[in-house]
């Protein structure tokens, strides 16, 4: 049974859980504060900090892992990426106090940083020639200027508020980040052909609900002839689904998956081309 390496709170935890419901691995633990549980009894849950869990799936403790991107950077730790989970998105930004001048990345020379992300700030700002100084902070980057800690944050932001809130202006964006499916890199010598599937089996029911995402399945009665329009409105994936119906040839049920975001147009044109018992209904999960 494979074990895989779990955010333990957090909105990265909730959405993983969300996740792994949805692609029918539930999470049943034997209470709120369990470090392990079982995931719709296919796979072992392993609780820990979303941090540690790039360490976790290198060193072979866990098998699998979902953590943010910007933490796996920060590791520097080998590790393969499976998959872009969507959600979790942000931002890791360098930011400067409105009233300190510095408004642009060429007018940074010698200061001092503070960051809960050393590893990745030296990076960025080496491959600029910028000789700064690196300042670690555990937490609350953003107050270290209002400090006199340091005179730049480089911190995670969605919005941006957080850091309006509390006097400072983006310069840069170091990089973007979201929740990834990660796995140890593969040693070919060495491969567990039976783990090997299962993880590729774990990737494919998790990538199978995000392709489910933004997507609806719609059905409906239109006149057979109106049916080549009816492709022109519904593409599907690989066209639509046609089906006879009882009603002597005159009309046919066609399905197909259309956009979310284009429901409210396909319903109209399906509807001035004679359409009728329109349904329209969330996927749950969508395979290639």
């Amino acid at each position: 049974m494979l074990k895989i390496a779990l955010p333990n709170k957090g909105r990265l935890a909730d959405e993983t859980r969300e996740l792994f419901e949805d692609a029918g691995l539930p999470i049943k633990a034997r209470g709120e504060r369990a470090l392990t549980a079982s995931l719709g009894g296919e796979f072992e849950a392993i609780f820990v900090r979303a941090q540690d869990i790039p360490e976790f799936v290198a060193d072979g403790a866990a098998d699998a892992g979902i953590t943010g991107w910007d933490l796996v950077c920060e590791s520097e730790r080998e590790l393969d990426v499976r998959l872009d989970l969507e959600f979790g998105r942000c931002r890791l930004v360098v930011a400067a106090r409105d009233d300190s001048g510095i408004d642009r990345l060429e007018a940074i020379s010698t200061e001092r940083v503070a960051t809960v992300f050393p590893r990745v700030t030296r990076r960025f700002f080496d491959g600029r020639g910028c000789r700064v100084e690196i300042v670690p902070v555990s937490g609350a980057a953003e107050i270290a200027p209002h400090l006199g800690i340091a005179d730049i944050v480089v911190d995670l932001t969605s919005t941006g508020s957080t850091l309006k809130v509390n006097g400072l202006r983006e310069i840069a964006t170091v990089m973007e980040s979201s929740a990834r499916l990660i796995t140890r890199v593969l040693d070919t010598s060495r491969v567990d052909v039976a783990k090997q599937q299962a993880v590729d089996d774990l990737a494919g029911a998790l990538e199978s609900v995000l392709r489910a995402r933004g997507q609806r399945y719609v059905m409906a009665n239109v006149p057979r002839a109106a049916l080549d329009r009816v492709k022109e409105v519904l593409p599907g994936l690989n066209g639509p689904t046609v089906i006879d119906i009882l009603d002597g040839g005159q009309h046919v049920a066609v399905h197909a998956v259309v956009p979310a975001s284009a429901i409210f147009r396909t319903i109209a044109q399906i509807k001035a081309l004679g359409g009728a018992g329109i349904l329209v209904t969330r996927i749950e999960r969508l395979m290639p």
